[in-house]
């Protein structure tokens, strides 16, 4: 599984930045920050332009992070997959035939071996790391689990984005058009 060559994975934070990627190269895209009521509408859109939308479970507002979410996204929406920190919802998403990435906040030694027990429970397709300006550290997940890396968070340069690629992350996730290169 990957995103077809695309390395970086634009995020959407407000609607006419979703609008602008409605119309862009990226064929994946990361909606954040939404309301429940827009986001049929919002996803029937980039499917109009054979758009992937993957979803942040935990951003949209009015759904509670949970297996029933999962399955009312899966079964009325349609994203391609979704984006949880919540290993519950990783699993009901796979069991639906989404793309599961689990983010995992590593802010420090103790996060980091919890997220490996999560990992092993959970089996994402991907990992999202947080903070992704540690290039060390996206080297070792991506040994370590197995499963492909997404960085993401404080992504503010285009070095940034080159560092995290060059440390073996599949992709990066961004909301700075800047680097929707």
């Amino acid at each position: 599984m990957s995103f077809h060559g695309q390395k970086v994975l634009p995020a959407a934070r407000k609607m006419k930045d979703f609008e602008k990627l409605l119309n862009s190269k990226y064929t994946y895209i990361v909606c954040l920050d939404t309301h429940i009521s827009q986001l049929k509408f919002m996803i029937a859109m980039a499917n109009e332009r054979k758009k992937k939308v993957l979803v942040h479970l935990d951003l949209i507002n009015g759904l509670k992070a949970n297996e029933y979410a999962v399955d009312f996204l899966a079964q009325e929406m349609k994203p391609a997959g979704i984006i949880s920190t919540r290993s519950n919802c990783i699993m009901r998403a796979k069991k639906k035939n989404m793309i599961a990435v689990q983010r995992l906040f590593l802010l420090d030694s103790l996060a980091l071996e919890t997220s490996y027990k999560v990992i092993e429970r959970a089996q994402p397709d991907y990992l999202e790391v947080l903070p992704g300006i540690m290039p060390e550290i996206i080297k070792e997940v991506s040994e370590q689990a197995g499963i492909p890396v997404i960085a993401g968070g404080l992504i503010r340069t285009k070095v940034n984005v080159m560092e995290a690629l060059e440390a073996g992350a599949e992709a990066v996730t961004t909301s700075n058009p800047e680097l929707w290169i």
